[in-house]
């Protein structure tokens, strides 16, 4: 079914929003895998229903105001884009009509205008948000004093930060040099998991690649695009296209969100002067998964005991990226340890960029559903390939009473190596 979307006034993103929009025939495929549809049960909470009122906003038929409070449930976790048999590029809509819709937005409380404020003013900064994290540690015992919204971003902070780890310019690769990376090192997790970037460095070492931390860099942009401000996701884009070397082999993230975000790129410079540059970046961005996987993994040394473990698929890994096979493979390399599939495993966490501080009850019962679905699993520990998941899982165990160790994939790889696996 083809749709008139008035595309004049809005320029290339007008284009991808249009071409989205025509490509959904409404089958429906996309409601049984949509988190917010199961939830809810409403037709307006599906990836269908927010086509319809994406493009019944852009005519002019539904207001932003009516559309508003259904496209802002909608997690982004594009569970619904592998489900598609059109192949609808829901997340390239979503992004896009977000950031058209966002600096329209009149309808936000002030208490939602200070939240999003505070995100966009720290989460992508890693000082500032160190700072803040600190600071919120020290909320945390006030937390009954604080506004829902404080007291639901405070709460997702761990009881203790750990030391600030600094990266070097350069680590070098172990014998033979196989290959020549950057790694971008993420705003969030140089906060609340540092040793994740070490962890990686060690592994790409172990490994034979060479691996530049870039100084300069920062934020891929990605929380920006969440939130609808493209402005701000442009200029952190900007300085890593600035900062990144283009005689590497592949810039290696080793966050899922990260990941999507680069490859995002293209559809935030559609149309600008940065377009070409941020196609050739998104092309040579790599999750340290697919990267090891397609280099060739040196095989782990056997555990000293049995492990097993529940694989957990960051949405923005499996569903965006299209990752969901290269990090089983590296963990089944590890001899002695047993990969666990968890049930009901396609379904998000919960966490998806900032929604979990955005939409805290829908996001409470994601994570606790997967909380709890982990746990009848048996499992010993937890991996996944995303600090946020990390974050939104281990808060909700905690609740739970039945905490566990939850690594990163590299971080898995890395104590096997080490041999150290069981001092988590």
């Amino acid at each position: 079914m083809q749709h008139s979307i008035p595309i004049d006034s809005l320029g290339p993103q007008g284009e991808i929003m249009a071409q989205a929009v025509q490509t959904c025939v409404h089958c429906g495929f996309c409601l049984p895998t949509c988190p917010t549809y199961r939830l809810l049960g409403e037709e307006m909470d599906s990836p269908r229903g927010r086509i319809y009122l994406m493009k019944e906003t852009l005519e002019g038929s539904v207001t932003l105001e009516e559309s508003a409070p259904f496209i802002d449930r909608c997690l982004g976790c594009l569970a619904c884009v592998p489900a598609c048999p059109s192949g609808v590029p829901y997340g390239d809509l979503l992004t896009s009509f977000r950031a058209h819709a966002e600096p329209q937005r009149s309808d936000r409380p002030a208490s939602q205008r200070m939240q999003r404020l505070l995100i966009r003013q720290t989460l992508p900064y890693a000082g500032r948000f160190r700072a803040a994290a600190r600071a919120g540690r020290l909320g945390k015992r006030l937390s009954a004093l604080l506004p829902d919204r404080l007291r639901t971003m405070v709460a997702l902070l761990p009881d203790e930060l750990p030391q600030a780890a600094p990266l070097p310019d350069f680590y070098p690769a172990q014998g033979t040099r196989r290959a020549r990376v950057a790694l971008l090192v993420g705003c969030v997790q140089q906060t609340l998991a540092p040793e994740i970037n070490w962890a990686t460095l060690r592994v790409l070492s172990r490994n034979g690649v060479e691996v530049l931390i870039p100084r300069g860099q920062g934020c891929c942009g990605a929380l920006s695009m969440h939130i609808g401000q493209a402005d701000q996701a442009r200029d952190l884009a900007r300085a890593n296209l600035a900062t990144f070397p283009n005689d590497v082999d592949a810039v290696v993230t080793n966050a899922a969100g990260c990941g999507s975000g680069m490859h995002e790129y293209p559809v935030l410079f559609k149309g600008l002067a940065e377009e070409a540059q941020a196609a050739a970046f998104a092309g040579k961005a790599l999750d340290i998964s697919v990267f090891l996987h397609r280099l060739g993994l040196s095989a782990p040394p056997p555990l000293a005991q049995p492990l097993r473990v529940a694989y957990h698929d960051a949405c923005h890994l499996a569903n965006a990226q299209g990752v969901r096979s290269e990090p089983r493979q590296l963990l089944s390399h590890i001899p002695n340890l047993t990969l666990l599939e968890i049930p009901d495993g396609e379904l998000c966490c919960g966490s998806a960029g900032a929604y979990n501080l955005e939409q805290p009850e829908i996001a409470h019962q994601l994570g606790e559903r997967k909380a709890r679905n982990i746990l009848t699993t048996g499992a010993d520990a937890i991996v996944t390939g995303n600090i946020g998941c990390m974050t939104q899982i281990a808060a909700h165990l905690t609740r739970l009473g039945q905490p566990l160790p939850l690594w990163h994939t590299v971080q898995v790889l890395d104590r096997a190596y080490a041999g150290v696996m069981r001092n988590a």
